[in-house]
Parts: structure tokens; sequence; C-alpha cells
């Protein structure tokens, strides 16, 4: 069960419910003053650059000369905050705030401050009127801090910057979180995104016998940016069906009358702990049966710009999106809009709220809970602190045993299925696989040997591995899976996000925003360090010839290569040692994204465990059973090769001229960590300049295939030694459906593609080489007729391993 405060132990939860929804004076009296101060501490963030605390007349030169930030959602997320304050300081709740209403930024800032939070973390922003000024001109500033809830944010784990993720965050960070309580509050603007949308679903996958619970607020204020929202505008009626029909029980609290408002919305709150205590309990003593419980929820009504003027120069504004961002504008040049704000600031009576040196009065500090309980200060915001290692198993003990290279075929990711399965086994409260309806397809289906998938909907005699006690994850929306995962590491756990690679897409942008929060938490020393987002991609463009053109797509490559050296890494282990090697060492990282990107389909197997692990280990190598390459002089020609599919090409290409045109020198450098063609000072996993000599020569043309798009490779190796000499194939936009070996044709990078490109650009061309060119054109006019006869690939394509030319040729 959640855990309960000392003062309150041996006290029933219905007693304490009854409490909690029965404010006395004292209480409402607390309640009002911590909400007056936050919201004072709102307005001045948004407009205060001197005369914090109104100690003398308002002037024009105490005004900031940009005004920036949002006041119209400010004061509903204000109030919901005092209010889980007072429960959580009465009941010993551990609880986390998530604010999907980003812009309301500079109310969170401030709780964080009354809380003191703030100043424990920036000793700078100190509990003090000096300190009041600081918070002040830091907001929305030059050198300061975001208008949004952002990492600098204590307490925060959701940025509400790109607004449709609080959910996905919030059901995340209580899976295997037994003892946490999630407040997500969700905008009515956010709630008319496509991930929003998609997330209400996430109580059909939360287990209340070994999760913790998320109580919605869905605060409704009838207004963005610049007009009406679709559910503020709803009949009510409509809106509770919804949410019913999502399987939530709705609570409601309407209005703007005060004290009245502060009553209703304690019953609303006392009411839905008192509901989430009683599922608890019964999952967990034991008296349920099984059937998913009705979660509650909150519907808040109040006005947008609440306690803000009502009208601006005879036009109405609270209650209006006029009051979205900064209702009163023009301050500094304009006595009457200053005497506005003058009057609207001191209707929350600093006076009573903040003490003669600037601290806020005991009245205020009085509904802040104590410690690590404080919203602002919980571990759980700050996962890295509770994150513990993972108890890995040997990754060796999985591997393919490869007698000679490109010999064997073999799926690469049914082995780390089986990996997964044992980390499974051995973290059994810390690990989580998240994945759209597709373990099973992408070959991981080994973990379901260990656990079923989750599932708190009804379920039947025909389905298979699904349970309410199953902890893998799969729902059909990459948005889920990915938001999830995000909420599930920053609180402190471990997992992966599998998916096809295409519809990584869907989620683009998520992975972005992800790298974002990661990057600036780097800067932050009381931010540890949480376990890292692991994105697998398999089902891959190359091997999706079934499927065809919709499902072909390496864009997240590209995406991640945007984020900062600091915390992007990308892998194409070709085999299903190195993938084992690379998944070990992004298992045990922290605050990185790591992409994987690796096929499911059966394919060749080129190195041997011991080797894998030293080709990982520097991130590039020489493979010289691939090549003719040795120590006399530099090669003819270097193929260079990234990803799967293209290396299995690249060695095809070689042992071509290998035996049809032996007088060329051929090197094969294979590529597992993409970073490493980065330059040193661009990227922590950049290889030195004398590795780079090594591997690629300072003047020899390279041919380098490439899984992704090929501008990629340009830009990872600009800056090295002449970088206009490498030549890169690649994925270009052309596919259908059709046999995989046409894939690389159509795209121009099969290994008859590569011969020629070795030609093309050596140096140095051997006597057979128009020979060899033409035979090569031969070769894929033979293809072309071939498919479309036979709907499959050529024999000695279909058929390849290495090794196989001199009997075919």
């Amino acid at each position: 069960m959640t855990a309960v405060s000392e003062h309150q132990a041996g006290i029933r939860d219905d007693e304490l419910v009854r409490a909690l929804a029965a404010p006395d004076d004292s209480e409402i009296a607390q309640l009002d003053a911590w909400w007056r101060a936050n919201n004072y501490l709102t307005i001045g963030q948004i407009y205060l650059g001197a005369n914090p605390l109104l100690r003398e007349p308002l002037a024009a030169e105490h005004i900031k000369p940009r005004l920036l930030g949002h006041w119209g959602t400010s004061p509903g997320l204000s109030l919901i905050y005092a209010h889980v304050s007072r429960l959580i300081k009465r009941t010993g709740q551990q609880s986390i705030y998530l604010a999907g209403p980003g812009h309301g930024g500079p109310a969170l800032v401030a709780a964080g401050y009354l809380e003191g939070t703030y100043s424990e973390v920036y000793p700078e922003v100190s509990q003090d009127e000096a300190g009041v000024l600081r918070l002040f001109r830091q907001f929305s500033s030059p050198g300061g801090i975001p208008s949004h809830v952002s990492v600098t944010t204590p307490g925060s784990i959701h940025e509400g910057g790109e607004l449709g993720y609080v959910l996905v965050h919030a059901f995340g960070s209580v899976m295997d979180n037994p003892d946490l309580l999630t407040i997500a509050v969700v905008g009515d603007g956010e709630a008319e995104t496509g991930p929003l949308e998609g997330s209400w679903k996430g109580v059909s996958f939360i287990n209340p016998a070994r999760d913790g619970a998320v109580l919605p607020v869905l605060h409704l204020n009838d207004a963005k940016i610049a007009g009406p929202t679709v559910l503020g505008r709803k009949d009510p009626a409509e809106v509770r069906s919804l949410l019913q029909g999502h399987g939530y029980e709705v609570l409601e609290v309407t209005g703007s009358d005060l004290p009245g408002m502060h009553h209703r919305f304690a019953a609303a709150l006392a009411e839905a702990w008192g509901k989430i205590r009683e599922i608890q309990r019964s999952a967990r003593e034991g008296d349920w049966d099984g059937t998913r419980p009705r979660w509650p929820l909150i519907i808040l009504r109040s006005p947008k710009g609440w306690t803000g003027p009502e009208t601006v120069d005879g036009i109405k504004v609270t209650g209006t999106w006029r009051s979205h961002q900064v209702p009163l504008s023009g301050v500094r040049d304009n006595p009457e809009h200053l005497a506005v704000l003058d009057t609207w600031l001191r209707s929350y009576r600093p006076e009573e709220l903040f003490d003669a040196d600037g601290r806020p009065t005991e009245l205020v500090r009085g509904l802040t809970p104590e410690g690590d309980l404080r919203m602002s200060a919980s571990p759980h915001a700050n996962g890295g602190l509770l994150t513990r290692d993972l108890d890995m198993p040997d990754f060796r003990d999985y591997g393919v045993e490869v007698v000679r290279p490109a010999a064997q075929h073999a799926e690469s990711t049914r082995k780390l299925g089986e990996l997964m399965r044992d980390i499974y086994s051995r973290n059994p409260e810390t690990f989580r696989l998240f994945c759209p309806d597709e373990t099973n397809s992408n070959r991981l289906g080994a973990i379901f040997d260990v656990s079923d998938r989750g599932f708190m909907e009804r379920v039947t005699d025909e389905d298979v591995k699904l349970s309410r006690n199953g902890r893998v994850m799969e729902v059909l929306s990459e948005h889920n899976c990915h938001g999830w995962l995000e909420g599930y590491t920053l609180t402190g756990r471990h997992g992966m996000f599998a998916t096809y690679e295409a519809f990584a897409m869907v989620s683009a942008s998520q992975t972005v925003q992800h790298g974002k929060w990661l990057q600036e938490a780097k800067h932050l020393p009381w931010r540890a360090k949480v376990p890292s987002l692991n994105v697998l991609l398999t089902s891959t463009a190359w091997r999706n010839d079934h499927n065809g053109f919709s499902h072909q797509g390496p864009g997240l490559i590209q995406v991640v290569l945007t984020q900062r050296g600091d915390v992007a890494r990308v892998y194409l282990p070709p085999d299903a040692n190195t993938l084992l090697s690379v998944a070990d060492h992004c298992f045990r990282s922290r605050s990185y994204i790591n992409l994987i990107v690796i096929d499911k389909q059966p394919q060749l197997q080129f190195l041997t465990m011991d080797e894998a692990e030293e080709h990982c280990a520097r991130g590039a190598g020489i493979w010289e059973w691939a090549g003719t390459d040795d120590d006399s002089r530099d090669p003819d020609i270097v193929l260079a090769c990234a990803g799967d599919v293209v290396t299995m090409e690249t060695v095809a290409a070689a042992q071509i001229l290998k035996e049809r045109l032996p007088g060329m020198k051929v090197r094969v450098v294979n590529v597992v960590d993409l970073m490493t063609l980065v330059r040193p000072k661009d990227h922590p996993h950049g290889m030195s300049e004398t590795m780079f000599t090594e591997l690629f020569t300072d003047t020899v043309d390279v041919v380098f295939s490439f899984h992704g798009y090929p501008g990629a490779i340009h830009q990872l190796v600009h800056g090295r030694p002449d970088a206009d000499r490498f030549r890169v194939r690649g994925f270009i936009e052309q596919g259908t459906t059709t046999t995989p070996f046409d894939m690389t044709v159509r795209n121009k990078a099969s290994r008859y593609h590569l011969v020629m490109d070795a030609i093309n650009n050596s140096k140095r061309l051997p006597r057979g080489a128009a020979e060899l060119k033409a035979w090569c054109e031969q070769q894929l006019a033979k293809h072309e007729a071939y498919v479309v006869e036979h709907l499959e690939d050529m024999p000695e394509v279909r058929d390849w391993t290495l090794g196989d030319w001199a009997q075919q040729g």
C-alpha cells in the first residue's frame, strides 16, 4: 500500500478521506494564501524586473523591457498544486506533478520556490527579497530559464513545450512504481492533439497490484491561444461520456467563486484519492477479481486567466483567449495599463504572503510537505537518484558460433530477445519492453517465456501470452510506447522501445524532445543521470520488400544525428554478435538516446563473439578477410559500410573484385558506431585523426554503402581529410513491393553498383576493369528480367555466401 505519514499512522483511509473532503477555516486560509502567493510570483515573473514585493509604488522602470510568458492556464495549475500539497501533507502520499500545459511554467517555478526546493538547487535564488527579484528577472530572459515547465524546473519530468505527452509520461512513471501517485494536468488545448487523444487508454495497462496510479485532471478553461477549445465548448455530458468510455470515473469541479472552489476541489480530490486507495488495497490484499478498475479523473472548469484583470481597455480578458499569454501589454508606455497591473498584483495582498525580509510567511509555508514529499523535491522526478544498475547476464552466452564469416544465416534480433528474456527474469521490477504489437514480429518473442503482455481489459481463451500480470507493453501506438518508456526511464527504470523502422518517424518528435531534455539536464549538476532511452529499429527499409514503399524509410537515423553529441548515439550492428555487444553497452548506459538499427530477417553472420566485442569497442575496423588489402601500400579503393544489408552487399562486391579483378587492392571497412566518423571535437565517440587515416587513408577514394540517406555520411565526415573523396550509396527513396535484392538495385546500392563505383573511382585500374564493369551491367539487366519472370531474386544472389563466386563464375 501507499505509505502514510507518521502522524497519520493508524488512521483509516475512510477517515482521512472525510477529513480531506472538509477543510476547516484554517486550512482554507492556508490553501488560499499559498495559491495567492503562487499567483503573485507567477505574475511577477512575467512582468517585474525590479520592486519585486511592491515595497514602493509601481513605476514604469520596474517593468521588464520584454513581456514574455503565459498567464491564462497558471491559476488553475496553482490551485491543483496547492490542494495536492495539502493531500500529501495529510497523508504522506508520494506524488509528482506533470503539467501538460507547459506554458504554465512560471506557476510551477513559483511552486518550487515556495516549497524551498528551488533555493536548495539554485542557492542564488534565495528565500528573501533579493531571491524573489532574481526569480523574476531570470524568467524567460537571456541567461535565465525557459518559459516552459522545463528540465530546469525542480520536480518536473515533463517539458510540456510540445503538447500531447503528459499522460503517456504519467503512465510510464507509475509502472512498477506502486507507491507513486502522478498528477497529470491535461490542458484543453493539449487535449486536441493526436498523442493526447490516443493516450487516455493508459488505464487499460495499469495493474493496481504492482503499479502506482495516475490521476488525470482535465483543466477546461475553454480557450487556447486565439480561440475556443473543442472540449471546452462541448456539452459537459458529451465530455463526461467520452472519458467514461475510456474507463474513467469522472468527478467534476466548476466555478470561480471563493472559497467555494477550494471546498469543491478539496472534496473531489479527497474522493479521487480514496477511490485510488481502495482500488490498490483490493488488488494488493487479494480482494480483487481482476476486472479493470474504473480509475478516477477530475474535470476542473475554471476561467482562463482566473483572478486576472476582468477587462482591459473595455475588452473582456479573463475567461477568454486574450488572457492566454500576457493580458496587459505596453505597460511601460501606458500609464493606465501600469495602474491595472498595480491593482492586479496588490489584489493578492503580498504583505500577508511575504515577511519583512521577503520570505514566505508561516501561513504560506504551512501548506508545504516535508523533505522529499514536496513534489518539487520528489526523487521520482529526479529518477537518477533512484536508478539501480540492471542485473545483466553475460551477453556472450547468447552469441552465434561463427566458423567462417558470411557463411551462415541467423535471425540476429532473436538472440537479442533471448538476452532480454533473462534481463526480464533478473530485473522483475526495473525493466520493460515497449513495442507496438510487434514483439514476435521483430523476433523478440523469447521474452514471452517469462512474461505475458500486460493488459487490463477482457482476456479470452483465444488470447496468447496476455494477462493483467504481464510486463511486456504492447499497444498499437508509437506515441504511447515511446512516451511510456520516457516516463519509465525518467523515474529511474530501464527499458527499450522497439518498432518497425519506418514508423519510428511517427514518434520522432518525441525522440527529439527527449534528446533536448537530456541535453539540458547534463548542464544541471543536481539532475542525476537516468537510464538511457534505447530505441531498436527493425523490419527495416531494405527488408520491407513485402510491405512496400510505405514501410521503407530510415529517417530516424537522420533525426538522431541532429542531436548534440553528448546525448546522440547511433549503432548499426551487422550481425547477431555485434548486436548483443551493442545492446549490453546500451542497457548499461546513462542519459543517452541509443538508436540501434538491424533487421529481423535471417542474415549472414560475420564476426565471432570475440571479434564482435573488439569491433564494437573500436566502433569501426578493417575486415581484412573481406578485402585484398595488405600493408605494402595504400589500397586502390576503400569499400566502407554501415548497416546489415549494405554490409552484405559490400562484402559481396569485394568478393567479386577479388575473384574477377585480382589486380585491384580493396580494403573493406565496417562501421558499427556511426558517430565514430565524426571528428573528436564534434562528438565524444569520434575516432582520432590517426585512426581515421588508418581506416580510410587520407587520399584514397571511399565507396561508402550506408543503411540510411547518403547525405548523413557526408554530414558525418565533414572536416575529415579530403571529404569529397567519399562516394555514398544509400536509401534514395526508391521502393515498392519487390524482392529483397531489388531494393538494393532500385537504390543503386547493390553489389554490382558498388563494384562499378569502385572501378569508376579507383585511381589505378588493372587490366580487366572494363570487362568487369560491362559484366555488372549485364548482371543488373539479367536481374531485372529474372525478378519479373520468376518473382524472386536470382539464385546467385539469393543464396550467396562468401566464397561462392569461384563456383558461380
